[in-house]
């Protein structure tokens, strides 16, 4: 059974590919090039940046200790590892909000603010 809420890598080729007008093929190709491309760059430590979409980047996150779950009462030591992280840009972050935005004037009805009485104490 699929999530209606997700989206698979099959589904993914399929749409690109009608909307560019190319073969699955050639889309899945390009695909996993920037895939590749993305991972050897974040390798290195760079930042792999698509402007107004997003930055694919890399952190360390330090080492640290922790719990460990089979045993509560015993405390491990986390190692330090390397963590990819993505952080959406400007173009992506605005259609989300312009998105957010349409649904709730559709799905709220509109209603007049009343006007706020005055507290005769202020002036």
């Amino acid at each position: 059974m699929s999530n209606p809420n997700k989206i698979n890598k099959e589904q993914l080729l399929e749409k690109i590919s009608q909307r560019a007008n190319v073969s699955k093929k050639e889309v899945e190709d390009v695909i996993d090039a920037f895939e590749a491309v993305v991972i050897d760059a974040m390798k290195a430590g760079k930042e792999a940046v698509l402007t107004g979409f997003g930055s694919f980047l890399s952190r360390t996150r330090e080492s640290r200790m922790g719990v460990n779950p089979q045993k509560p009462s015993e405390r491990i030591k986390i190692p330090t590892v390397i963590v990819p992280k993505f952080k959406a840009g400007k173009t992506l972050k605005d259609a989300l909000k312009g998105q957010d935005e349409n649904e709730s004037k559709e799905s709220a009805p509109e209603v007049e603010a009343e006007p706020k009485p005055q507290d005769p104490t202020e002036h």
